[in-house]
């Protein structure tokens, strides 16, 4: 079953992906058409990205010179490139796919410098919705620590009646900030997990 919901959500990155990729095949040709330099400059930098393939691959030896002089050009129709779009009203980032996003582009997952691959926050927090949707827990948004409120319990301190010598607003309040440092040690080695125990229905 967690296989089956991985490939559905998988799938549905997969169709996000496309759907920015062609958005922004359709947005580059009506800005090509308008601006017309802003494709002779992305024709430029493709051609100058292939020559400078080519030249590491005839000649591994390339000079620095070479390379500091195609990085300058490159640099400079960059430059070009984005002060056209700033100049008439866009934004600088108007070719970079419109990605859900950003630190995964859409797949789900992150690959760091060692190309090592990772599961995206993104891609854990819709699995981890999931997961509290079919547990029936459908009401974190209102019922959690943002909204508790202590004054719905007693401050009569009752041993007989509530087998504490302590009121059970102050019981209560004792409870919440042992969930808090649950919390906020959670990852730590040294935290103990917490026991909830009680009849059925009791909040």
């Amino acid at each position: 079953m967690a296989n089956d919901i991985l490939k559905s959500l998988l799938r549905e990155y997969e169709q996000k992906k496309i759907h920015a990729e062609l958005d922004l095949e359709d947005r580059k040709q009506k800005i090509y058409a308008l601006f017309p330099r802003l494709l002779e400059i992305d024709n430029e930098l493709s051609s100058l990205g292939i020559s400078s393939a080519k030249a590491i691959l005839n000649n591994p030896q390339v000079s620095s010179e070479y390379c500091q002089k195609l990085n300058l050009k490159i640099a400079e129709l960059k430059n070009e490139k984005k002060n056209i779009l700033l100049k008439n009203g866009y934004s600088a980032d108007f070719f970079t796919p419109s990605y859900g996003c950003q630190n995964c582009k859409d797949t789900g997952y992150i690959m760091d410098n060692n190309f090592n691959t990772s599961m995206c926050s993104c891609l854990k927090q819709k699995l981890l919705d999931i997961s509290f949707n079919k547990s029936n827990m459908y009401g974190l948004k209102k019922e959690n620590f943002d909204n508790f409120n202590e004054n719905y319990f007693s401050d009569e301190v009752d041993l007989s009646k509530y087998k504490f010598n302590i009121s059970p607003r102050k019981n209560i309040l004792n409870i919440k900030n042992q969930c808090m440092n649950f919390i906020k040690n959670f990852d730590s080695i040294d935290s103990k997990n917490l026991l909830f125990t009680g009849a059925t229905g009791l909040r």
